[in-house]
């Protein structure tokens, strides 16, 4: 039962890290390289990331909102020897002004035992829906090429 309270912790820290923009705590939940699969809703295919690159991209989205709250639950956890499966859903909201852009969806994420510690690899996302201002996430990206020029 302690792997499972740790590995809910580090997803949990993952999200947390996200909506406080705190970009090292997210690093600290990662292995080295880590599958990010984003496809249900971005297209594309599933990309192989370094924490880095991972939060350098959301760093250069997220801070175009307000604020955001992930809120992740109904997990189920399986470990087998030093891999661990995790499933979940999801639903972030992402606030400008009085305005918010809900996403919902499922997670199954894969964390590997290394180095003493339990480190996502593997991150993929199945989105089930979206309401609210569907034109937030370009408002929040438009926000964030003004500061860069300004």
């Amino acid at each position: 039962m302690q792997d499972h309270q740790v590995i809910e912790q580090t997803i949990l820290h993952l999200f947390e890290g996200a909506d406080e923009r705190d970009w090292s705590k997210v690093e600290n939940t990662m292995a080295d390289v880590v599958l990010l699969d984003y496809t249900s809703m971005t297209g594309g295919e599933p990309l192989h990331l370094s924490p880095r690159q991972i939060t350098a991209s959301w760093a250069s989205f997220l801070p175009g909102f307000d604020k955001t709250n992930h809120k992740i639950s109904s997990f189920a956890i399986t470990v087998d020897h030093d891999t661990s499966v995790v499933t979940y859903t999801g639903k972030a909201d992402h606030f400008i002004d009085d305005r918010v852009w809900t996403v919902e969806g499922t997670y199954e994420t894969t964390l590997v035992y290394t180095g003493g510690n339990w480190r996502i690899n593997k991150l993929k996302f199945t989105l089930s829906g979206q309401s609210g201002d569907t034109d937030l996430p370009s408002k929040a990206t438009e926000r964030i090429q003004t500061r860069a020029h300004s």
